[in-house]
């Protein structure tokens, strides 16, 4: 299964292993730490989506907000975000990168752009 968001799967980048794909249940929101990068991943209606972790409002966990349908609330301060293409559902702003992410033989990988 691949999800395509900011990258189209033709595009030069690199694949990570993150994690099992069990560790992410339906309609929740797993954190995952790659280098740098905090990454939610979220499972929603048997889909996986994948967005910048850190809450553009005041840093706070996205992995850890409430999931309904693909929109998820901060928990901290409750700013909420579109997990399909990262806008803030207030003002529609681009404000949480998005990731490809697709599950492979039991594993999800998250794709980053090339440096």
């Amino acid at each position: 299964m691949l999800n395509s968001s900011d990258n189209s799967a033709n595009e030069a980048g690199r694949w990570e292993s993150v994690g099992k794909s069990t560790d992410v249940g339906e309609k929740q929101g797993v954190e995952f730490l790659v280098g740098s990068d905090v990454v939610a991943v979220f499972r929603q209606d048997g889909k996986l989506y994948a967005v910048d972790g850190i809450c553009a409002h005041q840093g706070g966990p996205i992995a850890k907000g409430a999931l309904d349908k693909t929109c998820v609330t901060c928990p901290w301060h409750g700013w909420q975000y579109n997990i399909e293409n990262g806008e803030n559902i207030l003002t529609k702003r681009k404000m949480l990168r998005t990731f490809d992410v697709r599950e492979i033989e039991g594993r999800i990988e998250i794709k980053f752009a090339a440096s």
